[in-house]
């Protein structure tokens, strides 16, 4: 019973620390869907390539996978590879920043592109984000004759606004 107790209070703390705040989901064609969420900061390895958590505000993240509306083959729930991912992130004061959100790998959404950032204003204000994904560039990803056939491509460029968005109850919390 004592080992029950402290098994849910382990899984509990972890569950009220791990919040993550979808700011918007999309579909893609080929049935690929996208959800994009700003997450508390953590520590990212290797930390010399990172923005270190202490001086994090949130940790920017999009999450990219096959669905069951994806062509046959395609692993639902497997991540695409191979994208540029930029996010540019604007205060209504017009301070902005803009950052490349590269592939990432943590337990509770496997892969995903992401990056921690210190946001251009205050944690207080209201943000747009902007996020561009742009497909492979020539020569990165061989595409056989047959998806070629069919499909032609992975995904075509993509640009995705959202507005007025509030990070502070994100930048507020830790993961630890």
């Amino acid at each position: 019973m004592k080992k029950l107790i402290i098994l849910i209070g382990f899984f509990g703390a972890f569950l009220l620390n791990s919040n993550e705040m979808v700011f918007g989901k999309e579909t893609l064609t080929n049935g690929i869907n996208v959800v994009f969420e700003a997450a508390p900061k953590d520590i990212v390895y290797p930390e010399k390539h990172f923005l270190k958590e202490k001086n994090t505000d949130i940790h920017i993240e999009m999450l990219i996978n096959w669905s069951n509306e994806s062509p046959t083959g395609s692993p639902t729930g497997g991540f695409i590879p191979y994208l540029d991912v930029l996010a540019t992130i604007k205060n209504k004061d017009g301070k902005s920043m803009k950052v490349k959100l590269t592939p990432h790998l943590n337990i509770t959404d496997n892969f995903h592109y992401a990056q921690n950032i210190q946001l251009p204003g205050k944690i207080e204000d209201l943000y747009e984000v902007t996020i561009e994904i742009i497909p492979p560039k020539n020569g990165q990803l061989g595409i056989h004759f047959d998806w070629n056939q069919n499909y032609g491509f992975l995904v075509e460029k993509q640009k995705f606004i959202y507005t007025d968005l509030s990070f502070e109850d994100i930048a507020k919390q830790s993961r630890r």
